[in-house]
């Protein structure tokens, strides 16, 4: 399992008093409010902040660190990841996951027979699509709802799946 998670992204800066304009990579942007610290993953450098204020325009957060008060101080976190450690994370409800922790899982479908593994997690809004890499080189698109995805074991590294008619060919 990944010790951070990443949150967002830094896609520029906004007006001069040092805010930062991130676009985010969690289903639900008002984590964003909690946040007490983030990482900026600078180059493989990890560099904590403090937050001080967080907003909301359109898709987009706006992010003020603590002590940074000017457009040139925040300039070189363009295009830098943002992290958050597990503990900082949001808490998970039963039955969810969080992607990084799915990616890499064996895919198992009702019967016992190993089909591949769980190589990307598509979120379409209506509900996420498991991208699985077949064990033949090929690629299976499962929708990742009740009907299909029967249970996660992460303890065993293993989804347990039906094949839905239609899915394979």
């Amino acid at each position: 399992m990944e010790d951070l998670l990443q949150v967002g992204i830094i896609t520029g800066t906004h007006g001069l008093k040092g805010e930062v304009k991130v676009f985010p990579t969690t289903d639900d942007k008002n984590r964003f409010l909690d946040l007490d610290k983030v990482l900026i993953d600078k180059n493989g450098e990890l560099i904590e902040k403090k937050v001080e204020g967080c907003r909301f325009f359109k898709q987009f957060v706006f992010l003020k660190f603590q002590g940074m008060n000017d457009i040139n101080q925040v300039e070189q976190f363009k295009r830098c990841p943002l992290m958050v450690t597990r503990e900082d994370a949001v808490p998970l409800e039963e039955d969810e996951y969080f992607i990084a922790d799915l990616i890499g899982l064996t895919i198992v479908d009702d019967s016992g027979v190993t089909i591949g593994t769980l190589e990307n997690v598509i979120q379409t809004g209506a509900n996420d699509v498991y991208e699985v890499l077949t064990q033949d080189g090929g690629r299976i698109l499962l929708p990742a709802i009740k009907d299909c995805i029967l249970d996660v074991d992460m303890e065993e590294k293993i989804i347990l799946v039906h094949l839905l008619k239609g899915l394979t060919k």
